[in-house]
């Protein structure tokens, strides 16, 4: 018995390039279309609602760029295949070779195409954290993607007070509540430096948030935080760097 065609996920912020991979899946043949999307948090949304077997996915578009759209999605337990279809340079080229992840150049040819589709694989985390750190014109991640039930949930970056990591799980305190990913928090500091600072062994705090320094009656020091009404402990070994950090904010 056949397996059924695969579909396929469209994801592109410009029309001409979203009707020309139109155009070649109908002139290729097998690849029903499941949709189309604009940019990367519809791209996101419609991925979970439609769960296509593959997605071409642009990587130039504004606000949520691909190689973003596609580490979300290999958090996914079942992530589709991802083909990215970019104008990148030779040298951003080598880095999707060196992680064997799928891509055709623009303007897609039909072979090349048709070629890639048949290669799809299905990314994971590790290889897409390696493309995105490999990848000079990449983006930064503007969210954090937590597993739910039913699905993704994007927390912005802005809206994270702080990390706080207790055993295998790391926990987002927000202001209206908290959420887990299984990220580290070594990850995360490397990740977003200017962002966060590490004041503790298991917790960063958004820079943003940190208020200010005291010392307690015992001699500790702690760091007061937007939006929470107690302290966070401070390490002896990183008041200095926090102290410092404090000042350039100031």
């Amino acid at each position: 018995m056949s397996q059924p065609p695969r579909s396929v996920l469209i994801v592109d912020d410009e029309p001409p390039a979203r009707a020309r991979l139109r155009q070649l899946l109908e002139d290729i043949g097998g690849w029903p279309i499941a949709g189309e999307a604009t940019h990367g948090r519809q791209a996101l949304d419609l991925c979970q609602q439609l769960d296509p077997d593959v997605v071409l996915l642009d990587i130039r578009m504004p606000g949520m760029d691909g190689i973003e759209v596609a580490r979300h999605l290999a958090t996914l337990e079942q992530p589709p295949a991802v083909i990215f279809t970019t104008a990148y340079s030779d040298y951003a080229i080598q880095a999707f070779d060196a992680q064997a992840i799928g891509y055709v150049v623009k303007p897609v040819r039909r072979e090349r195409l048709e070629r890639a589709l048949k290669q799809a694989a299905r990314i994971d985390r590790r290889g897409m954290d390696a493309l995105a750190a490999a990848t000079p014109t990449a983006g930064r991640r503007t969210h954090i993607c937590v597993r739910k039930a039913r699905g993704l949930r994007l927390v912005p970056l802005t809206e994270i007070i702080c990390f706080q990591a207790d055993q295998k799980y790391v926990t987002l305190v927000l202001a209206d509540g908290e959420e887990v990913t299984d990220e580290t928090l070594k990850d995360l500091e490397t990740e977003f430096p200017a962002e966060f600072i590490r004041i503790h062994r298991n917790t960063l705090v958004a820079q943003r948030y940190l208020q200010r320094l005291e010392v307690t009656d015992d001699g500790h020091c702690v760091a007061w935080v937007a939006h929470r009404a107690e302290p966070l402990p401070v390490s002896r070994r990183l008041v200095a760097e926090v102290k410092r950090r404090l000042l350039q904010e100031s």
